[in-house]
């Protein structure tokens, strides 16, 4: 992008305009909004340097916009002011030692590094981000900045999956040299490294790179059992890198897919990320319990894996509470590892029918698209000896005839009633809160999703019968 371009897009951006026409202060912006501005992407955060009272000058700004005022760093003098339409916000701080050349070549990457004054257009390129946007690479600053803070090792391959930049081969060795400091930032930090991460469209790629500097084992140390499974009658792949390319084979079929099923993997409806991001995830960890359930078949030589989606979907669970997940993350991840097997087991079925289709989406619910993505992603990953083409686009004509019925069916399937509650279960049987009564209230569930019971009269004489 020529620089006159750039400056001109950052003059007349409304809120960048606003301020310049209405302070008098010299005001520098940089870092990502610059990087997003040069790559036509759209902002929202806007990072402003200012040399004198960064905080009297952000409590002017909130009352300027009528936004919301917040400390986020009172020792180093970072405030955020969040602007009504709660989307747009603005960072202010002043620079180290109130120098913006020293602050500039304290940053971690060279494409994050680019200052401009909003008001003059004049550029602050002390490290030549600019001439790294053009070649789209990714660079390192100076070895120091990422061992004052090791989580810009971690920003390294954030920033080449979202953008797709390469990694310059000094910044590749910055990270091998230092990847045992990179656990070292508080894990909830590190989460939302590796969401956005996971929220780039060469997340696959991310992982394939920080695998090859050492620090993938670090952060998710099952890696290393993932590698020891070989490929099988069903896989081409080992167990890693099989992994690897469900995440790319998500990122396609996501491309591909249609408006409704991109604004449902769009929705931001826990962590603060999308769907798709935690999908992606998901997708990764997917076969986690494969190492543990893995045997070999002595007469024909098969792999076996049983029941390796319930110990994925278990195993997952500490692993992500380590990273400082929230519950409800964990939770989607959790189901999702769990049911990865489960839309292609009921398109497959020889038995299928309307019923048996109505049966998955009342049991995954908001999930159904979610269940159906990775089912195509896994098929599409598992192209052993075995597996032929017919079988590969049968299994994926199915799973498109699944989501169809889904979306076809969301104005017509209404939720399950709850037709009994414990209480009364309590009441009809004389059981008290038990384990037992759980399990009724389970099979209760179980016997609604098949279509059996559908009356509250039903219900009572299916529970009449368990106890019976």
């Amino acid at each position: 992008m020529n620089t006159k371009i750039l400056i001109n897009k950052i003059k007349t951006d409304s809120i960048l305009k606003r301020i310049s026409e209405n302070f008098d202060e010299e005001i520098y912006l940089i870092g990502g909004a610059v990087r997003d501005i040069f790559l036509n992407n759209e902002i929202h955060d806007r990072d402003l340097i200012i040399k004198n009272h960064p905080k009297d000058f952000a409590l002017k700004l909130s009352k300027f916009f009528d936004g919301t005022f917040i400390t986020l760093d009172e020792t180093n003098k970072i405030y955020r002011v969040v602007l009504p339409d709660k989307i747009n916000y603005i960072d202010i701080t002043k620079p180290i030692e109130n120098s913006l050349k020293k602050d500039i070549l304290r940053r971690d990457l060279t494409i994050n590094a680019v200052g401009i004054n909003i008001k003059t257009g004049d550029i602050l390129d002390y490290t030549g981000g600019l001439k790294d946007f053009e070649a789209k690479v990714i660079k390192g600053i100076s070895e120091s900045n990422f061992t004052d803070d090791p989580l810009r090792i971690l920003r390294i391959f954030r920033f080449h999956s979202v953008l797709g930049f390469e990694i310059d081969s000094e910044t590749l060795n910055i990270a091998k040299k230092y990847s045992n400091l990179i656990l070292e930032p508080a894990k909830e930090r590190v989460e939302y490294e590796l969401m956005k991460l996971f929220s780039g469209k060469y997340a696959h790629s991310a992982l394939l790179k920080m695998d090859e500097c050492s620090i993938l084992e670090l952060i998710f140390p099952f890696v290393k059992e993932l590698k020891q499974v070989p490929p099988n009658h069903h896989h081409h792949l080992d167990l890693f890198k099989h992994s690897i390319e469900t995440v790319k084979q998500v990122q396609t079929i996501y491309e591909n897919s249609s408006v409704d099923i991109k604004k449902h993997m769009d929705k931001i409806d826990f962590g603060g990320f999308s769907r798709f991001a935690h999908l992606k995830l998901a997708c990764f960890l997917h076969d986690i319990g494969k190492f543990s359930t893995w045997t070999i078949d002595n007469d024909t030589g098969r792999h076996r894996f049983i029941k390796h989606d319930d110990i994925g979907a278990k195993m997952c669970v500490p692993i992500l509470k380590n990273l400082a997940f929230s519950n409800k993350q964990i939770n989607y991840i959790k189901t999702i590892i769990k049911r990865h097997m489960y839309a292609t087991m009921v398109v497959s079925a020889p038995d299928s029918t309307q019923k048996t289709l109505t049966r998955y989406i009342r049991k995954m619910e908001e999930n159904s698209i979610d269940g159906i993505l990775i089912a195509k992603a896994d098929r599409l990953s598992a192209l052993g000896p075995e597996i032929t083409n017919e079988i590969v686009e049968e299994n994926l004509s199915l799973l498109d005839n699944l989501a169809k019925f889904y979306f076809d069916s969301l104005q017509t399937l209404k939720s399950l009633p709850k037709l009994l509650d414990g209480y009364e279960i309590m009441q009809i049987t004389g059981l008290k809160p038990s384990k037992k009564l759980g399990d009724i209230l389970k099979k209760l569930h179980e016997a609604q999703l098949n279509g059996d019971i559908e009356t509250k009269e039903q219900a009572i004489e299916f529970v009449t019968t368990i106890i019976l």
